[in-house]
This record gives C-alpha cells, structure tokens and sequence, in this order.
C-alpha cells in the first residue's frame, strides 16, 4: 500500500486530487483502551503510530496494550509491523509530521477541548485532526481549532480489533475532501465508514444509549433479569449482543456521560436511570473493574 505523509490540499478540486493513500505516519492522543485499539488498526495498516500519554507509567501501559493486540493478531496469522512501528510516549511534539492525528481522551468536553488544542499547537497545516467522541458535538470542539476545515469525528466502536464500523462525523465546517479522505482511510485499515452530520450522538450513539437505557430501567423496575432482558434482544431481534451486557463491555461510566450529554440535548427522554448512576458511583463500571451487570473475570 502506497503512503502519505499528509493528505492532498483541501482546495484541489476532486479531478486534482491523487487517490488519498494511508498517511505514512498517524498520532493518538490517549492510549486507553480505545486509544491503544485505535493505534493496533493503523499499526496493521502499515502506518507508523505516535502514541501519547498524560505521563510515563500511562505511556508504558499503552504501549503494552497495544503490543497485546498485535500479538493476538500475529496468532490469527496476520502480519504485524516491526516494533519500531509504534512510539509511545508524553510529547505531543511527537505528532509533528504525522497526516493525521487521533484524540481518544476520556469522555469529557473540556478534556478533549484541551487536548484538541495541544494537538493542533504542534502538527503541519496540512494535518487532519479527528475525534474519537462519541457524543459530543463536533462543532462545539472545532470552535475553538484554528483549522475547522480539517477537523472532523471518527468514531471507533469497542472493542476496535472486532470491530467493523467507524461513524464518520462531519462539522459544519470540515471540508468535503476531509470527509472523503476519511473514509477511505477507514476503508483502508479494513472498516466500514457511515458518514453521519454533526448531532449529538451522532447515529449510533443516539439509538444504542436509547437501547441501553431502556434496558436499564426494566431491569431497575423488575421487569426481568439482566440476562434475560439481553436474550430476547439476541434471540427476538438478533443483535449479536444485549443491551446490558454491551453497557458493560462499552463501560457505565462512559455511558453515563453519553447519556448526560444526550440529555442536555434531547430533553428527559435520555435522563440516566438512579441505578446506572448508583452504579457508576460506587466503582462498578463493567468489565474493566470486574463487574457492571454481570460479573466480569476476564478484565
């Protein structure tokens, strides 16, 4: 696969502009879980991934994250890039360069403004940079970019390595190029795009929280066990998997603060359930911490 440093010039009209390749090197900002699948998917693109966290130990924890997903790749017999691939490290000056560069920062509106503006105080003009936000407005982060037009949402799913879709988000201001480009990039790491307009939850967000807490109100009312209300969502309707058991696997936490967001923007429709924020509160946030609605040993 032929790569790129950075993407062509957004002004060149569509019959100007070569085929948009891999950029050659790709930057995640935040190496949790989502962070780390989001490097493991470029990393096996053929892509180098600059990997950048709040501080050292983080840093090591990323980068061990990320070599587990390329060895359970290498055992299902894909082939998996030199070590030297991936950095990981606090600088975002390590960005400088990269074609584009991911923010996979917790789900919160300030955390991402602040690391959106560290992103774009260090990278090149030509440098698209994306979000991997899940709920929150994509406008509302790019008022504060210098370069809207180069910035847009890509949301990945978890886990990313089993994951096939990624929610491409346009702004009101990303260039068409942008978008355009971004898709093929998500085509070229073996995902399939949607492009979805700016609106908070975007497409899938918006219907799987308003599945999610649904679920959780019936469980809190009684209606039927956890399992059971996720089997006749697997069994009636065939989704591969239930609404509370996903909750889980996405994190309560997270999807509290989607809900939140939701809420702001939707009305009382979208008001998290007392026993998801009980939950939240005292620790149990799914399968990271061993446990949410179903107990979890395989953290």
């Amino acid at each position: 696969m032929t790569v790129h440093s950075a993407a062509p010039s957004v002004g060149a009209s569509a019959a100007d502009r070569p085929p948009a390749s891999l950029p050659l090197t790709v930057g995640v900002l935040g190496g949790g879980r989502m962070g780390a699948g989001i490097a493991h998917a470029f990393l096996l693109a053929g892509c180098r991934v600059h990997i950048v966290e709040r501080d050292a130990d983080a840093a090591r924890q990323a980068r061990a994250r990320v070599e587990a997903d390329l060895e359970r790749s290498a055992a299902r017999g894909r082939t998996v890039p030199d070590a030297d691939a991936l950095t990981a490290g606090t600088d975002p000056a390590a960005f400088a360069g990269a074609g584009l560069v991911v923010e996979a920062v917790p789900e919160d509106r300030a955390l991402k403004l602040d690391a959106l503006s560290r992103i774009e105080g260090v990278i090149d003009d030509a440098a698209v940079v994306a979000s991997n936000t899940s709920s929150i407005s994509i406008d509302a982060l790019a008022a504060s970019l210098r370069r809207p037009a180069r910035f847009l949402g890509l949301h990945f799913f978890n886990p990313v390595p089993a994951s096939a879709l990624v929610e491409v988000v346009a702004g009101a201001h990303t260039a068409p190029g942008v978008i355009e480009w971004a898709t093929q990039w998500v085509d070229a790491i073996g995902k399939t795009a949607v492009v979805v307009r700016d609106a908070p939850g975007f497409a899938s967000s918006r219907l799987g929280v308003a599945l999610g807490l649904e679920a959780i109100r019936m469980l809190e009312d009684g209606v039927a066990s956890a399992h059971d209300i996720d089997t006749a969502m697997e069994l009636g309707y065939r989704h591969p998997m239930g609404p509370l058991r996903t909750t889980d696997i996405v994190g309560l936490d997270v999807r509290l603060g989607i809900a939140e967001e939701l809420e702001r923007a939707y009305g009382a429709r979208f008001a998290p359930p007392a026993l998801l924020r009980r939950l939240v509160a005292e620790g149990h946030l799914g399968r990271k911490t061993g446990r949410g609605f179903y107990e979890w040993s395989d953290r």
